[in-house]
């Protein structure tokens, strides 16, 4: 059996996180699924957006499932990463038929190392008028993210993707911080002889992931650009609706859909699930569910290319509804 620690939060994220539990019910598999509370409501309810007991219980179980979190996002979701230590943070960019994408055939994931960067929060007032922001990359962090990387790569060389790592930077610029992220990156391919590796600058990067997609397989980055790629990314195949993401370390994994909580249209019943029910298939590839997680993406797919889908996507479901073709289909597969 399976414990999930499940964190709706804000917004939409108390229809997106049900319907997706729905299509998890749905696979067969053993889940024990243990509501916790964050967000902006449990703030003005409680003075804290983060209780104390939430940490416990995410600490507790096997994997965490979060749906949004709206003006508190800083206190629960990037505070969460920080103390479960999720170093990783993994950003599929796939493109599916049913879905208006640049091209049809885009599929690579962005690797971002989570917990340094300018990220740290480092910043001063040095002078009056004059602010500054310590950037921070240790050979540690960019070591591990690296081999987290590498790994992935042969995990997906092995299901017959390219076998490629792609690290973005500003060596030329950030001579130090990212003539470290560089220099690592290049030790660490060294243990990875079967896997290709290649460096663009981040600037050059944003252009390729527009004009060459289909050519990546797993593209590495720090905090900052990692974050900027991605949203950049997502919208070459259909969007945030349409992205998933997980944060993962050494000990725990933390799953959460790109996007926000998107108050204008919380309630109505019509967000896009796809990227909770996408954010549930990386959450089964982490407890180890490989097949059922297919099975869980085949369903999705021929529900998107049938334009059984929210409006948001051409279709007229609700947000259930549709979770619920993705379940009824998961017999078939």
């Amino acid at each position: 059996m399976y414990k999930i620690c499940v964190i709706e939060g804000d917004g939409i994220g108390k229809e997106v996180v049900p319907a997706t539990l729905e299509v998890l019910k749905a696979t067969g598999l053993d889940f024990e699924f243990v509501h916790a509370e964050a967000g902006d409501e449990v703030f003005k309810k409680r003075g804290v957006a983060l209780p104390e007991e939430t940490i416990e219980i995410a600490k507790e179980c096997d994997a965490v499932l979060f749906g949004a979190a709206g003006e508190t996002a800083a206190d629960v979701i990037v505070k969460l990463r920080k103390i479960l230590d999720t170093y990783a943070n993994v950003r599929p960019v796939k493109s599916y038929k049913g879905i208006k994408c640049l091209k049809d055939n885009i599929d690579y994931v962005i690797v971002r190392e989570n917990t340094e960067d300018l990220y740290k929060g480092i910043e001063s007032e040095v002078a009056d008028g004059v602010y500054t922001a310590t950037r921070v990359i240790t050979e540690k962090a960019c070591r591990r993210i690296f081999k987290f990387a590498f790994e992935l790569a042969e995990k997906r060389k092995k299901e017959g993707k390219i076998g490629k790592v792609t690290c973005a930077h500003k060596a030329n610029v950030l001579k130090l911080t990212d003539g470290v992220f560089k220099r690592i990156f290049y030790e660490v391919a060294e243990e990875y002889p079967d896997i290709e590796a290649e460096d663009y600058y981040i600037d050059a990067m944003n252009m390729y992931i527009i004009t060459k997609p289909e050519t990546f397989d797993v593209v590495v980055t720090s905090n900052l650009f990692g974050d900027i790629l991605s949203d950049g990314a997502a919208g070459t195949v259909g969007g945030l609706g349409m992205a998933p993401s997980a944060n993962i370390g050494d000990r725990y994994g933390l799953f959460e859909p790109v996007h926000g909580s998107a108050p204008d249209i919380a309630g109505k019943g019509i967000a896009n699930p796809t990227a909770t029910i996408l954010t549930g298939v990386l959450m089964l590839r982490y407890l180890g569910e490989d097949e059922v997680a297919n099975r869980v993406e085949r369903a999705l797919e021929e529900v998107l290319e049938k334009g059984l889908t929210t409006p948001d996507l051409g279709g007229s479901l609700t947000t259930f509804e549709m979770a619920q073709e993705v379940a009824k289909r998961l017999e078939k597969y």
